[in-house]
């Protein structure tokens, strides 16, 4: 079974394709955008299996389809709601919701095997969407959901932690931390970069590459050396929390 993966962000894609490792599901290619995906199907031979972003670097995944004739088995993947999908439920298009779940995941992975192998399956042999709709779909503003609560676990608990608890999202050695108004540190699975996708970017804003801090968190700003400045929050205190350079004008914007 030969797999790609068609993901704006790298890595959001790097992610996917760890997850995809856990269930023995090889990925041989990873694309970002329409255009190097178009070249990419004009030169190789179509893979069993795509996991496609339906936003784009430089528009919408469906314009592949348009242009390729595409001969693939296709789960979607995609931060927009689950109401707001009801085209790809009229196609009977598979899709996951970001963050993408394992078990979901695992799921996904399992039916299209169980498709795969059936000796009755003979591969797709194009992608039968209905673009205007979509299209229309996409093209209609709807109100962004934000992520409001992240579910950690405790030795053999589960803790719920609202983003109203939450002081600073930071990086280290690898790992990704909730760091909570309350002195505690909370390890989750999933990166900075795709945190910046599912929070509430009125919110909280990415200052660098190690922190996202909370706006309401904010107990002080200071000038800082080389044009930065830097954050002071209430009990964060392992680190100097310091917006980098090319961060500071629109950080000044961000915080009005």
């Amino acid at each position: 079974m030969t797999t790609i993966i068609i993901e704006d962000e790298k890595p959001a894609a790097r992610l996917l394709q760890r997850k995809l490792e856990k269930l023995n599901v090889s990925v041989s290619e990873m694309l970002h955008s329409v255009e190097e995906a178009l070249h990419w199907f004009s030169t190789n031979e179509h893979p069993d299996l795509i996991f496609l972003d339906i936003q784009l670097s430089d528009g919408l995944s469906f314009e592949i389809f348009e242009k390729i004739d595409i001969k693939s088995a296709i789960i979607f993947t995609t931060a927009y709601d689950e109401y707001a999908l009801k085209a790809f439920k009229l196609n009977s298009i598979d899709y996951l919701l970001k963050p993408i779940d394992e078990d979901d995941l695992e799921t996904a992975v399992l039916k299209f095997r169980d498709r795969f192998e059936s000796v009755n399956f003979v591969g797709i042999k194009s992608v039968q969407l209905d673009f205007e709709q979509i299209k229309k779909m996409f093209a209609n503003p709807f109100e962004k959901t934000y992520k409001k609560r992240f579910t950690v676990k405790i030795g053999q608990h589960l803790k719920v932690i609202s983003t109203d608890e939450i002081e600073c999202f930071f990086s280290e050695n690898k790992g990704t931390y909730i760091h909570t108004f309350d002195n505690r540190d909370y390890l989750i699975d999933t990166t900075l970069e795709l945190l910046e996708q599912e929070i509430d970017d009125e919110a909280f804003y990415r200052i660098s590459r190690k922190f996202i801090v909370s706006l309401k968190a904010i107990k002080e700003i200071m000038v800082y050396s080389n044009s930065r400045l830097k954050i002071i929050l209430p009990t964060y205190r392992e680190d100097e929390v310091v917006v980098s350079r090319e961060k500071v004008s629109d950080f000044k914007n961000w915080i009005g």
